[in-house]
């Protein structure tokens, strides 16, 4: 499981020249699943997320977390972060299928509102338009496979 995550004052994301979903301060992830990923790496993953100190305290030090901020999450499926590039035509052989990969990626995104956090989502397979402001910019990537 990789994740990228960027802080952001603000993002929204659209499907079909309509806006699905927005937030303001917080996070927008872009989340991509691979084989052998499952729901132990997504709690792992969720713990991290909401743990993770990137937002400045009063002295402009990166210690806050989302949950200290009150900050709001745009999540977003991105099956793209798997690609291999072996030559100048990615592969995403290495992404999860789709059926698995909506599974965990609504357990990912039910996890993190079990954690108080207020999760606004893309639409899983569709073609979205995501638009951000990134704030810092701040931008970190997690991947299970280097992380845990």
């Amino acid at each position: 499981m990789k994740i990228v995550i960027q802080r952001s004052n603000e993002a929204s994301v659209s499907v079909d020249n309509k806006t699905i979903s927005k937030i303001d301060y917080g996070y927008v992830l872009l989340i991509g699943f691979t084989n052998g990923d499952d729901k132990n790496i997504v709690d792992k993953m969720v713990n991290k997320i909401v743990n993770l100190r990137i937002f400045s305290d009063e002295n402009d030090k990166l210690n806050l977390s989302i949950k200290d901020v009150n900050g709001k999450i745009l999540s977003i499926s991105q099956f793209t972060l798997y690609a291999k590039l072996n030559g100048r035509r990615p592969s995403f052989t290495d992404a999860l299928n789709y059926n698995d990969a909506k599974k965990l990626y609504d357990y990912f995104n039910f996890r993190l509102e079990q954690e108080k956090i207020d999760v606004q989502t893309g639409e899983f397979g569709a073609d979205m338009k995501v638009s951000l402001i990134n704030d810092g910019p701040v931008t970190i990537i997690i991947d299970s496979k280097e992380d845990f």
